[in-house]
């Protein structure tokens, strides 16, 4: 059972769709993809504050499991990049996002098209419910497409990590991003 229930991480929750959504149809000609890097372990709260403005915002939350002295196994929604808050905001939003107190900067995304894909394959392997493992630097690779199975389509890096083969997919403005173990045969190369 989770310490907390797991609290919203995309809004609104069409942010991301292709068709319909808010990046499906086209955002205010003024809005902008924007990384905001909050103060240490502020990222929940921004996410509330923002939600009550009506700022979209997508904030990757995983489940992570702890196990206590007791032997206990309490389970809690950790962000998957700690410390970054990803919102397409115009300049009266982003202002907005400032006066909260929760962030300590912001960055401009160069390549928005990018991060948007990125963020779609991280939401789509999250959805799937199985455990990730967050990655902290890219390394060199194969790349690959999934080819079959719920996440038919997905591209990424094949790394290795302890002994095992894993599928990664990154954000890569941020040079971090989150693997997955699949089996070669569901992989095929690009």
């Amino acid at each position: 059972m989770p310490i907390l229930p797991k609290q919203r991480d995309i809004f609104p929750d069409d942010l991301l769709d292709e068709a319909g959504g808010l990046v499906g149809r086209k955002l205010a000609d003024a809005a902008h993809w924007v990384a905001f890097y909050t103060l240490s372990r502020r990222e929940k709260d921004l996410m509330r504050k923002l939600e009550a403005a009506g700022v979209p915002f997508y904030a990757p939350l995983v489940k992570r499991r702890l196990h206590s002295a007791g032997g206990r196994v309490r389970s809690s929604f950790v962000p998957l990049f700690p410390g970054y808050v990803f919102a397409p905001v115009d300049d009266d939003q982003r202002r907005a996002a400032l006066a909260t107190n929760t962030v300590a900067r912001w960055l401009s995304i160069a390549d928005e098209r990018m991060l948007i894909s990125d963020l779609r394959a991280i939401k789509r392997l999250i959805d799937t419910e199985k455990p990730l493992t967050p990655e902290a630097r890219l390394e060199p690779g194969q790349p690959v497409r999934v080819r079959s199975g719920p996440m038919r389509g997905l591209e990424g890096t094949i790394v290795k990590r302890r002994g095992q083969e894993r599928l990664l997919v990154a954000v890569r403005f941020l040079n971090q991003g989150v693997s997955i173990e699949l089996e070669d045969v569901d992989l095929e190369r690009l």
